[in-house]
């Protein structure tokens, strides 16, 4: 037993003369604001960056590359258009779930409500909109017997 504690003893000597250095984390802090907007199943989480070009990056890659339809675009960027800002900030943006129309109505409720907590005055053009509304509607439930929710099978007479 002795031989032991002799042995921990001396490697805790050790430890405490010989400081193992970390390499330097670094961090970049940037400067943004966060909100989250959400439609069906598609959540998403955006950042607004206050000093931009207008350049919205969605799952890193450009918005206009990962919503290749012109309408989806065209959501994405309603409420920068409504408050006439649409080349002052950045955004990333990261959509999870739901289809790509769920993702670009998600990414415009998360737009709209990071710019309500930049400034409180784009709040009554957002909502007069319906921007900043969550549309709560879902898919409706398979209900047994049914084929899908509301669609029964085929009657036969005979």
């Amino acid at each position: 037993m002795v031989a032991r504690t002799k042995k921990t003893e001396e490697a805790k000597e050790i430890k405490k003369e010989v400081k193992i250095e970390e390499p330097e984390k670094k961090r970049v802090r940037h400067s943004y604001l966060y909100a989250v907007g959400r439609r069906k199943k598609a959540i998403a989480r955006v950042r607004l960056f206050k000093k931009g070009e207008g350049k919205i990056i969605v799952n890193e890659k450009p918005f206009d590359q990962y919503f290749s339809n012109f309408e989806f675009r065209q959501i994405v960027s309603q409420p920068l258009t409504a408050i006439g800002k649409l080349n002052e900030f950045d955004f990333t943006i990261k959509v999870i779930g739901g289809g790509i129309r769920g993702q670009a109505e998600a990414v415009r409720h998360g737009i709209a409500r990071t710019l309500v907590i930049f400034n409180k005055d784009f709040r009554r053009v957002l909502k007069k909109q319906g921007y900043l509304r969550r549309d709560p509607r879902r898919k409706e439930r398979k209900k047994p017997g049914l084929k899908k929710a509301r669609r029964a099978p085929q009657f036969s007479k005979r």
